[in-house]
């Protein structure tokens, strides 16, 4: 199963009048990298940088000026993108940012189906703790020390550690196939159930003679070897 980590900046909340100003994006195949990712920078059309949102992830107008608008960029965020499950932390926020900017060239929105979401994923396996991308770094200690400010192609890195660490660590990937996986939506191995008990035990593959070979050899082992409280009672034994 073909997955991408992704992550976007803007430049602001506003979805219906901001813009989006980097993508980034991590492949995965069956939760395990592959080392192709995708980084973009991109010219908010008509639009300035927040103040707020240039706190959190340093990019300016001076910086965007030189960039790509997002039409040009479209058809190559469209082929890396387009075939793959998609991740993100609050992918809420970064799909109507996405999706908004499709709407404006005529383009089809991103279906939610094929959206993971790996903030309610937290808060379920970590109730009424903190679910923030660095909150779950620190969990998982997840290495951060190369992130000073919040970027779409780090924090996508990052949240590929944290999303794998989610589904069950790094032996979830071990598994060899997708049928051993979950859906589309779901992104987890297989809840596989132990085994019952046999309500009747197989019979004893020990002939009557091998048996009593082995009886007469414990008999002289001393005065209480262990073999004993292990035998089948003797009826119990297959006959040659």
């Amino acid at each position: 199963m073909r997955e991408i980590v992704f992550d976007t900046e803007t430049t602001g909340l506003d979805f219906e009048a901001d813009r989006v100003i980097e993508i980034g994006g991590v492949e995965l195949w069956n939760h395990i990298p592959t080392g192709r990712e995708f980084h973009c920078f991109v010219r908010p059309a008509g639009r300035k940088v927040d103040p707020g949102a240039f706190d959190v992830h340093g990019l300016s107008d001076e910086f965007l000026a030189d960039k790509p608008l997002f039409s040009e960029i479209v058809e190559e965020f469209s082929d890396f993108f387009d075939d793959a499950v998609l991740i993100a932390h609050n992918a809420t926020f970064d799909m109507r940012f996405l999706n908004a900017e499709l709407e404006r060239l005529g383009r089809p929105p991103i279906p939610e189906t094929r959206i993971i979401d790996t903030l309610p994923m937290a808060r379920r396996k970590f109730p009424m703790a903190p679910a923030t991308l660095d909150a779950l770094c620190s969990r998982f200690s997840v290495d951060t020390t190369r992130r000073d400010k919040h970027g779409a192609l780090i924090d996508s890195h990052l949240l590929a550690q944290v999303y794998i660490e989610l589904i069950g660590g790094r032996q979830a990937a071990l598994l060899l196939s997708d049928d051993e996986r979950g859906g589309v939506g779901g992104g987890h191995a297989r809840n596989w159930r132990r085994a019952k008990p046999r309500p009747v035990p197989l019979p004893s593959r020990v002939t009557a003679q091998e048996d009593a070979a082995h009886r007469a050899f414990v008999a002289t082992l001393g005065d209480e070897p262990a073999w004993p409280r292990f035998w089948a009672a003797p009826e119990a034994v297959a006959a040659e």
